[in-house]
């Protein structure tokens, strides 16, 4: 039978052990050398694609250095443009203005196009080709996260990715533009006829809505990633194109081709509401452009592309 003093000293030991514990669970620790915190595997899958294919950053960059140069070369005759513009209607000089930001931007949005469309191409193929998906089906890493971080490159990293871009370089050119006209007394008209933060907003705007519109031609492109051997780009481009060339020849018709069309560009006149009087008025209208059935339908096709793509990842082997 234990003393009055040495019942005390197991209870004081009984409550050092339980606040022990209560701390290191509290900071993550249940035991030494193990770590309780979330693993977060899709996040890291995604931090994994932007690694291992720079790309999808370098490209944008890249082609936003070459507008910078040549809006550097071209403001040695910014001022003379910019008189002539002056003289136009407010309309016509405020498009005037805007045209070499609208370009840059447009540039860009084909330069993301092309990276999310290449990137789809090989993301899964690659993997097998380089042997590399034998390491990381080794990992706890499901099928179903690998192939939906991949697709999240595409629909969603690039995006940003290029709306960043994008925003940065136009002010670049802006303060260009500023530094060239400041001699002739011009720096003000920049900032009056091409408004920033606007053009920003509608430029997300119409960044996510070309996302989700584009969804079913990047899930077809993970698709052929994930089923052919070889030569990708040929064998995602020339199925659609017998498709077109049989509905021709048999039907005399160009219902597949104008789909196809309607998939690339479409989207801007669901999504946007261009004015036939002033060439300066573009208006927002995602109202229209969510009840559209086109959208919806090909994110349906999308999604029955990424699961098709899982599929494959989980059966098919190295190259």
């Amino acid at each position: 039978m234990r003393s009055p003093e040495g019942q005390r000293r197991v209870n004081s030991n009984c409550q050092m052990n339980t606040e022990s514990n209560a701390v290191r669970e509290s900071a993550g620790v249940s035991a030494p050398g193990y770590n309780n915190i979330p693993t977060r595997p899709f996040y890291w899958s995604v931090w994994r694609e932007l690694w291992e294919n720079r790309s999808i950053y370098i490209a944008p960059v890249i082609v936003a250095s070459i507008i910078l140069f040549g809006s550097f070369v071209g403001a040695f005759h910014l001022p003379g443009r910019r008189r002539n513009a002056l003289l136009l209607d407010p309309a016509h000089r405020q498009a005037a203005i805007e045209m070499p930001y609208n370009i840059a931007a447009m540039m860009l949005i084909f330069t993301a196009f092309l990276v999310g469309l290449f990137y789809c191409l090989d993301a899964l193929q690659g993997e097998r080709r380089d042997r590399s998906i034998l390491f990381w089906k080794s990992l706890p890493v499901s099928d179903l996260t690998a192939v939906l971080s991949k697709a999240t490159i595409p629909l969603a990293v690039l995006p940003m990715v290029t709306f960043a871009v994008i925003v940065v370089t136009q002010f670049i050119m802006m303060l260009v533009s500023t530094a060239a006209l400041l001699p002739s007394g011009l720096a003000s008209t920049t900032w009056a006829n091409f408004n920033l933060f606007q053009q920003s907003l509608i430029l997300l705007y119409g960044l996510i809505a070309i996302a989700l519109w584009h969804a079913p031609i990047f899930g077809w492109a993970l698709l052929i990633s994930g089923w052919a051997r070889r030569a990708t780009f040929l064998w995602a481009v020339l199925p659609l194109l017998a498709i077109g060339f049989f509905e021709k020849i048999t039907f005399n018709t160009s219902h597949f081709a104008s789909m196809l069309k309607d998939r690339v560009m479409g989207f801007a006149p669901e999504a946007f509401a261009f004015s036939t009087h002033t060439i300066d008025s573009v208006a927002l209208t995602p109202g229209r452009y969510l009840s559209t059935p086109g959208l919806w339908l090909g994110l349906v096709f999308a999604a029955a592309f990424i699961t098709a793509a899982i599929r494959l990842r989980r059966y098919r082997g190295p190259l």
